[in-house]
């Protein structure tokens, strides 16, 4: 049985996830031309990884490793891969944010359905 409680705080989670993500691209790029600063990056494909959820498991392929842990990389910021994994992020986020309101639908509709 599906649980819309655990589906919602799942998908919470992970548009919690994608936004920290996108925290770290959006620093790396207002920081590419600091002396000495490092690209960050947040990946949790260890932490989805597990998860059953299909939504989910296809961000774990698309995001990297580790749970939300911030990295940093020793290498410059290139500014054309920061905004494509700037682009990827948002496309996430739609795909999250699409589930989120498939699950409201869906509990939205039973509601109805045990008032009628």
């Amino acid at each position: 049985m599906i649980n819309p409680e655990n589906s919602i705080s799942r998908t919470l989670h992970v548009l919690d996830l994608i936004a920290e993500r996108h925290k770290a691209l959006s620093s790396n790029l207002a920081n590419m031309d600091t002396p000495n600063y490092h690209r960050k990056d947040i990946s949790f494909s260890q932490y989805l990884g597990g998860s059953s959820n299909p939504l989910e498991t296809a961000l774990a392929q698309k995001m990297g490793a580790a749970p939300v842990t911030v990295e940093t990389k020793a290498e410059k910021v290139n500014p054309a891969r920061e905004l494509s994994e700037m682009q990827k992020n948002s496309m996430l986020f739609a795909v999250a944010s699409r589930r989120m309101t498939s699950i409201i639908t869906q509990m939205k509709t039973v509601i109805n359905l045990g008032n009628g």
